[in-house]
């Protein structure tokens, strides 16, 4: 798979905010979906020898059923701190080189973490689309910026998640009566088009299967 956008990675924080700043004028939080959308991906990185090296991979599977059409793993050195709000710089180097592993080219790819709902717009979803040009969503476990009214109970219900009077992302309910996950655009998608496809992709769990079938590679369970 074709790496589109590059930079050199940064050993500070100053160095990362600079690199937000930028990229996130290149983020589009339209629909530029190239339909019918066949394949959906997830990624997700864990870590060996007490987080020194970063294992990272990806789950291509096929839409809508849901099956696993092909997988990757990479290795490389942790080459960032754990910095809320950075996490980007941490996972996405090893998240390349997985990707570029693979022959099957998602449609869209739902990253464990946030999209633009993020103190400078520019999540690992959003860093992560901009680099290899393909629509990204943020699907994170808690919450990391905003405010939102109170939720209901049943699967598919949702509230606007606003920062700084914004709407940066949605807290929505993949499963009733469990918590609920927080999605924002990441790339070339839409808030309700990003709603839409993380509720046909969690069929069943809280998580959708994409990030599912990662996270299990990534933590060799």
């Amino acid at each position: 798979m074709k790496i589109y956008q590059s930079h050199a990675w940064p050993s500070t924080v100053e160095e990362a905010i600079t690199i937000q700043e930028t990229l996130r004028n290149l983020v589009i939080t339209t629909d530029q979906l190239n339909t019918p959308i066949q394949h959906v991906a997830g990624v997700d990185l864990g870590f060996l020898e007490d987080g020194k090296m970063s294992r990272a991979a990806v789950a291509v599977l096929s839409f809508p059923d849901l099956q696993i059409v092909e997988t990757s793993l990479a290795y490389r050195p942790t080459s960032f701190p754990y910095i809320p709000g950075f996490l980007s710089f941490r996972e996405i180097p090893a998240i390349l080189d997985a990707l570029e592993k693979i022959k099957t080219i998602p449609d869209i790819i739902l990253c464990d973490g946030q999209g633009i709902a993020h103190p400078r717009r520019l999540g690992i979803a959003c860093h992560l689309g901009v680099l290899i040009n393909i629509p990204t969503i943020g699907v994170a476990k808690s919450l990391l910026i905003g405010k939102h009214e109170e939720l209901p109970e049943a699967k598919g219900s949702w509230q606007p998640l606003i920062h700084k009077k914004e709407t940066v992302g949605a807290v929505l309910r993949t499963r009733t009566g469990v918590k609920p996950l927080y999605i924002s655009s990441g790339h070339r998608i839409s808030l309700p088009t990003a709603i839409d496809y993380v509720l046909r992709c969690t069929p069943k769990y809280r998580l959708p299967e994409t990030t599912r079938v990662a996270d299990k590679l990534a933590s060799d369970r």
